[in-house]
């Protein structure tokens, strides 16, 4: 619009020079035509906001424009560009009347250049193109105005998202950390309490086995205690920490929990979250074994297939009923976390037990999971 307003002033001025001799109002137009474009320049640097110098400099440019029409009707098409110049600037209403205003110059200009000819182009065609000037301006207003509602709207909702995924996140990360705190730390706590418990009551008895389940308590509180500083440090289980990998991380727990280990299969190289989980739901799968199963014997066994890993712990104990409901008051995390641990890795759970014919649990892992 600022490039057709000075082409249309070029124009003009150069159509008034080769008709009319320099004599002859030249000085004049010359003069206000360069007021009228250095005005114009001034216009972006004052400001598009109406403040009362923008008002003013409107007001100042059309006045120029004015005086230039009367003298030259030529200058008359310049209306065009100052239209857009005022819907930007006035209120609609004020808008409309500078742009009526102008058209009404614009056509007496025409009119004065075809010398009194009868000719209705010269009455139409103005106002025709300060009406298409005019609906272009307001659309484009409109189509802005819904572009820069739908912006808004569409940064409320990314707002909202990024707040609901912080909210969903943290969810996430107190319920992870509730199972990790519940397979490590818990457990150990309750073997402790059920060792110190067992040696309180042997401790007249039968000292020397007092004092093996004291000890036994207190190998697993150093296993707490290293627990607690590593889940500290990354959340990662201790075992784990020295680098030997799941296979030797397992094998340690089955011989501290009295436990076989065997693995099949050809071991694979697994993403360290994977071996975390498999060694957390060993780790709470042999506390249930210890603390519900009353079982002789217990066994793990790490199977490494074509497309998953298979965790499978069994014991001989008590055994129960998956179906059956479990009673209200009875604590229980252990199958939850254990269930929940596989389907964030992508994986299932599956238990086969009876009562009075030990459990099987067991845990596939697709290979590809994360």
């Amino acid at each position: 619009m600022h490039a057709a307003f000075f082409l249309l002033l070029g124009a003009s001025l150069a159509r008034f020079l080769l008709r009319h001799p320099w004599a002859d109002r030249g000085p004049w137009v010359v003069a206000l035509s360069g007021a009228l474009a250095v005005l114009y320049v001034l216009g972006p640097v004052i400001g598009s906001r109406p403040t009362p110098r923008r008002l003013g400099w409107l007001c100042t440019v059309v006045a120029v424009w004015v005086v230039l029409v009367v003298l030259a009707p030529s200058f008359a098409w310049c209306a065009v560009p100052l239209f857009y110049t005022g819907l930007r600037t006035l209120p609609p209403r004020a808008a409309f009347a500078l742009v009526a205003l102008l058209t009404v110059f614009v056509v007496v200009a025409q009119l004065k250049l075809a010398d009194g000819g009868a000719d209705p182009n010269l009455l139409v065609a103005p106002p025709a193109v300060a009406a298409v000037a005019t609906a272009v301006f307001v659309h484009a207003q409109r189509q802005a105005d819904r572009q820069r509602a739908l912006i808004g709207d569409l940064l409320a909702t990314r707002r909202e998202l990024a707040a609901t995924e912080r909210r969903a996140g943290t969810l996430a990360e107190r319920q992870r950390l509730a199972m990790e705190i519940h397979d490590s730390l818990a457990q150990g706590l309750s073997s402790q309490r059920m060792l110190l418990q067992a040696a309180d009551r042997t401790w007249d008895g039968d000292p020397a086995t007092a004092r093996r389940h004291v000890r036994t308590a207190a190998s697993i509180t150093e296993r707490n205690l290293a627990e607690a500083r590593r889940f500290v440090h990354d959340l990662a289980p201790a075992d784990l920490a020295g680098g030997d990998g799941l296979e030797a991380a397992l094998r340690a727990l089955a011989a501290r929990e009295s436990a076989r280990f065997h693995v099949d299969g050809t071991a694979v190289a697994l993403p360290g979250r994977v071996q975390s989980a498999l060694l957390r739901i060993a780790q709470g799968a042999l506390a249930n074994v210890r603390e519900h199963a009353h079982a002789g014997s217990a066994a793990l066994t790490l199977t490494y297939l074509d497309d998953q890993v298979v965790l499978d712990v069994t014991d001989d104990g008590l055994g129960f009923d998956p179906g059956a409901p479990r009673p209200s008051g009875v604590r229980g995390h252990g199958l939850p976390a254990i269930r929940a641990r596989a389907e964030q890795l992508g994986g299932s759970l599956a238990v086969e037990s009876a009562p009075g014919e030990g459990t099987v649990l067991s845990v596939s892992i697709p290979l590809e999971a994360p």
